[in-house]
């Protein structure tokens, strides 16, 4: 079955019932198309000028990260043609919230605008979070943290299922599902994502490691060495092996010489080297094995002890 299109979801989040314009005309929801040009227009509503001044962000904003120089290219843009597509707001005691359209009204500020063009509706909290949400998406403009982020507020702060969050915005609940277990990652993962330098399909391999630690030292050597998702997988099932192996050493290791001196100190050499450790002890003599699964992570050991690679 195909899945609804992202405006047809607009439709549902406002009901097909006639929202209140800022001229007092009922425009009907009804006629709402995908395209992300007309999805904010209603049934030929014509937009109001407002002071830019009277126009505040809004705090459930699913998109946090503004990029800059996407901003300097739009604000030539609207300085060339103005702003094309109005903003969408809807009416606070103090002025107005933005719904919609935050990148043109902070790039109106650079321009030094005065007013902007505006459509206003007349909804609540979580239908406000709705359309921002399927604003965004539409655009493509949420990075995967953001829009795991966005679903977590229609879950956690308007008491959605993860169905009704996927019907909403048209997803499937699986594609939901999947961006929430994102925010289960280390937070140094997370910017990895917003940032870029990790994709999706590497967040979903570095998952099924279940240690925080194996999962940063993972994210570490997958930007550091640029490993593609099918590397990652190998890197990953080595670290999972390497788990494995070293927790039936130590439970080896513990029924014979139950040493806790010596697990302590494994312990120390672990947190100070980050990465797996064993040492094996019998009355002074011995070896020490530390783990290493890259260049870069032999490196970053090597730096740890104070010893220059050649």
């Amino acid at each position: 079955m195909a899945r609804p299109a992202l405006g047809r979801g607009l439709d549902a989040l406002l009901g097909g019932h006639p929202v209140t314009t800022s001229r007092g005309e009922q425009a009907s929801t009804s006629s709402v198309s995908s395209g992300s040009a007309s999805v904010w227009a209603g049934s030929g509503e014509a937009p109001v000028r407002v002071p830019l001044s009277a126009i505040r962000p809004n705090p459930r904003q699913p998109r946090q990260l503004f990029q800059e120089e996407s901003l300097l290219e739009l604000a030539e843009s609207i300085r060339a043609q103005g702003i094309l597509q109005p903003l969408v707001v809807r009416r606070r005691a103090d002025g107005y919230e933005l719904i919609a359209g935050e990148r043109r009204w902070r790039a109106a500020q650079m321009v030094g605008l005065t007013e902007v063009p505006v459509l206003v509706r007349d909804v609540d909290d979580r239908s406000a979070l709705e359309l921002a949400l399927v604003e965004n998406l539409q655009r493509e403009d949420l990075n995967p943290i953001e829009e795991a982020q966005g679903y977590a507020q229609l879950l956690d702060q308007f008491g959605f299922t993860q169905e009704e969050a996927a019907r909403r915005v048209g997803k499937s609940r699986a594609a939901v599902a999947n961006a929430l277990r994102l925010l289960k990652l280390p937070e140094e993962i997370q910017a990895h994502l917003r940032n870029g330098k990790l994709s999706v399909g590497h967040a979903k391999v570095i998952l099924a490691l279940e240690d925080p630690d194996l999962q940063k030292r993972a994210a570490e050597c997958v930007v550091k060495d640029g490993l593609n998702v099918r590397q990652t997988e190998g890197l990953v099932a080595r670290l999972q092996a390497s788990l494995n192996s070293e927790r039936r050493s130590r439970q080896v290791s513990t029924r014979r010489r139950g040493d806790p001196q010596v697990l302590r100190l494994e312990d120390r050499l672990r947190e100070r080297l980050g990465t797996r450790v064993r040492l094996h002890y019998n009355q002074g003599r011995g070896k020490l094995e530390i783990v290493f699964f890259s260049d870069a992570e032999l490196e970053r050991i090597l730096e740890t002890l104070g010893v220059a690679p050649d």
